[in-house]
């Protein structure tokens, strides 16, 4: 993103509005709670027959969001070499699709069958929808044209992880605030994996701010627990589960932590449902008391600080629900369990009322209306249930199915809107309800406002990239208890930590004799002070031969390389090392440059190890492709996403581990197709004069980081006299 564009100024946040009535905002609603005020919705219904009102092919795992006269889902789309991911929106009264938009998945290990996992989120002030990819792609997107108003790729951007597992989190739209979180690992003291959570302008997509709220090593590389917005303690917070095991709650405006519980010994799943002060939450994992899987609290959001052991209302043990989310209504507590039962408990003590099977496999939340529940079961299942006192009563369960005829997954929760429920299968987007008699659609409650701290707050954006020589601006933003601009007209002591250059006014200009740096801006602000995170990048060429470093120094602008590379010396010159993992996969990369990059060529001289029966994998990445070589397979290796090979092509390639050999890898796009070519000699022999390995991708990466990448199972990579350069 560029920076340059931001002018000094001190910026009005406006209060939340409340959602259009029949806006379906959020995965949970507009409420975030899985509870819809709609009446006169359908007890039943027949696949392509009754009260089916249309259904378009797709294939989703996800929760729809409704704007207006548009209904849009994400999801996966093609076979082979053409896989996708895919953003769409159709008409919401009949089904013809709109626009869509298909983008690459690369640089991650999340295969096929799980793309289009995270649900978008919504604005009905902007009409845009935000679409969060797999391998970390931010999209904001007119919900109207279809146009890409912004995009971030989290991965080289920031260090956000993707596990193989594919979960993925939902971004929830507040404000002018667009915020999720994952797991990430990036630069300086971002550099140790931790639940973060990211707050980005929802009109630019700059980074407002970053919160680590918590310490504590992650338990789990992918989780999708998505936070929600809450009242408490007359201020408004963002609360969300980590992968940590804990819940956390944290200031809206500033990321600023407010209280943390520990729930489990590995990462939530499921996103809390908050009613009054009350927050309840469910995990299937191990205890941290008792040695017994699943739990299901009740918690007071008042507290402040380490709130474990304070802030319990209640618990129920062994109730394994680790991905549904629950639904708070009338008195009951209705949460649904990985094996597919439907329970009810008091909301006042946690006692078990009465549980209702929906069938074997439980991923998708409950929607509460019209005094029915609407429930999805994995098993290609959508089931309307009456809930009672005593016990539920089931008015339709239909399965959908595939052309085979086995069962379509069906992952997601239902979303409704004017009278019509719409949900997402593997097998088709549905829109259900009756056709002539329209449903009343009754405006949600106006969701919190916004208490935020007088004067100013923050310096935006939060993190950015700079290049040497030239001006980067940063803004004040600011608002005042009552929501109008703050007239104190407060001016900031503008100050550098760890950065070399010039500030002056908010405008901060690098030395432009230092290609890579990284610090912070500061501004002192009266007794406050707020920091910007800022990288310095040159342009290309780049040329690191790493002999004026240091013994086990990590370049501080490298996303994800402390503890995975640091300089050190070998056979008496400076290289730099792919250090042994103590724990986790042995597989590390890192990123260097900005993610828009592209037609450039990369270099660098590689070392691979061998230890026994286990030898390392080397490789570089350019333009969001990868050269590697393969030391068990002794082939070579180009591709852009290693758990689907979907361009992939591998050469079989005899090479001397512990030797020192010259990669280049070049790529050429020219937007609709891009040529991937590549070559490998011993260092100290002569390079060939044609390309040895060569790829075409009819679906071209737009644009990447180069990096580095490599498999070290007990064993370390090297590398040295790295270069990259625009094509000739």
């Amino acid at each position: 993103m560029r920076s340059d564009r931001v002018m000094l100024c001190v910026c009005l946040l406006a209060l939340i509005a409340a959602p259009a009535a029949a806006d379906w905002t959020h995965w949970r609603g507009p409420d975030q709670n899985g509870i819809s005020a709609e009446t006169g919705l359908i007890d039943s219904w027949t696949i392509d027959g009754e009260n089916q009102l249309w259904r378009a092919d797709f294939i989703g795992r996800s929760t729809p969001v409704v704007l207006g006269d548009r209904v849009c889902a994400n999801g996966r789309v093609g076979d082979d070499s053409t896989k996708q991911e895919v953003v769409a929106c159709w008409n919401a009264d009949t089904g013809e699709k709109l626009w869509e938009d298909r983008f690459n998945v690369y640089n991650t290990t999340v295969p096929f069958n799980r793309v289009g996992w995270a649900s978008l989120g919504a604005d009905s002030e902007t009409g845009q929808i935000y679409a969060h990819g797999v391998a970390g792609q931010l999209n904001a997107y007119e919900a109207a044209s279809g146009k890409l108003v912004w995009s971030r790729f989290l991965a080289e951007e920031f260090g956000r992880m993707s596990g193989y597992g594919g979960r993925t989190q939902t971004p929830i739209v507040h404000g002018d605030l667009v915020i999720m979180t994952s797991v990430f690992i990036g630069w300086g003291k971002h550099a140790a994996p931790r639940s973060r959570f990211f707050a980005f302008d929802k009109r630019t997509g700059d980074v407002v701010w970053i919160s680590t709220p918590g310490n504590s090593m992650v338990a789990d590389m992918n989780t999708q627990s998505v936070p929600v917005i809450a009242e408490a303690g007359g201020r408004t917070l963002v609360i969300g589960g980590g992968a940590d095991g804990r819940i956390y709650a944290m200031d809206v405006q500033t990321g600023e932590h407010v209280w943390t519980f520990h729930l489990s010994k590995r990462g939530i799943n499921a996103s809390v449902v908050v009613e009054g002060d009350t927050l309840y939450v469910s995990h299937s994992e191990e205890n941290l008391d008792e040695a017994v899987m699943g739990r299901v609290v009740a918690l007071d959001i008042t507290g402040k600080g380490d709130v474990t052991a304070t802030a319990e209302k209640w618990r129920v043990d062994e109730i394994t629900a680790g991905f549904p989310s629950p639904v708070v209504k009338d008195g009951m507590l209705y949460i649904v369990d990985n094996s597919g039962n439907l329970r009810a408990l008091d909301k006042t003590n946690g006692q078990e009322k009465w549980s209702f099977s929906l069938g074997t496999v439980g991923k998708g939340s409950p929607v509460f209306a019209d005094g029915k529940i609407y429930a999805t079961e994995t098993n290609g299942h959508l089931v309307i249930v009456k809930p009672g006192a005593d016990g539920a009563t089931k008015l339709d369960k239909d399965e959908v199915t595939m052309p085979g005829g086995r069962y379509a997954e069906v992952y997601g929760s239902v979303a409704i809107s004017d009278g019509r429920i719409f949900f997402t299968s593997e097998n088709g987007i549905f829109a259900l309800g009756k056709k002539k008699a329209a449903a009343s659609a009754k405006a949600s409650k106006k969701g919190p406002t916004m208490q935020v701290p007088a004067g100013p707050a923050l310096v935006v954006p939060a993190e950015t990239v700079a290049k040497p020589g030239q001006a980067t601006a940063f803004m004040l933003r600011s608002v005042s208890q009552a929501g109008a601009l703050d007239k104190s007209k407060a001016k900031a002591e503008w100050s550098l930590e760890g950065l070399q250059g010039k500030i002056k006014g908010g405008k901060f200009t690098p030395d432009p004799k230092m290609p890579f740096q990284a610090g912070h801006v500061v501004a002192k602000i009266g007794d406050r002070t707020v920091k910007s995170r800022v990288r310095v990048i040159s342009d290309m060429p780049w040329e690191i031969d790493f002999n004026d470093m240091d013994e086990k120094f990590t370049p501080p602008s490298w996303i994800s390389a402390k503890g995975k590379f640091e300089v050190r010396d070998l056979d008496g010159e400076k290289v730099l090392a792919q250090l042994i993992r103590p724990r986790g996969l042995p597989r590390s990369f890192t990123y260097m440059g900005p993610s828009d990059w592209t037609n450039y060529t990369m270099e660098a001289d590689v070392r691979g190890s061998v230890k026994g029966r286990r030898k390392s994998d080397v490789g570089l990445i350019a333009g969001g492709y990868t050269l590697n070589l393969m030391g068990s397979h002794q082939r070579v290796q180009i591709r852009s996403w290693e758990a689907e090979r979907r361009m992939a092509q591998h050469t079989d390639f005899a090479w001397d581990m512990e030797t020192w050999y010259t990669m280049k890898l070049r790529v050429e796009n020219d937007g609709k197709t891009a040529k991937v070519l590549g070559k490998i000699w011993k260092r100290d022999g002569t390079e060939p004069a044609d390309w040895t390995f060569t790829v075409e991708d009819a679906l071209p990466i737009k644009g990447g980081s180069p990096g580095l990448i490599g498999f070290v199972p007990g064993i370390e990579n090297y590398y040295d006299n790295i270069k990259v350069y625009p094509n000739e």
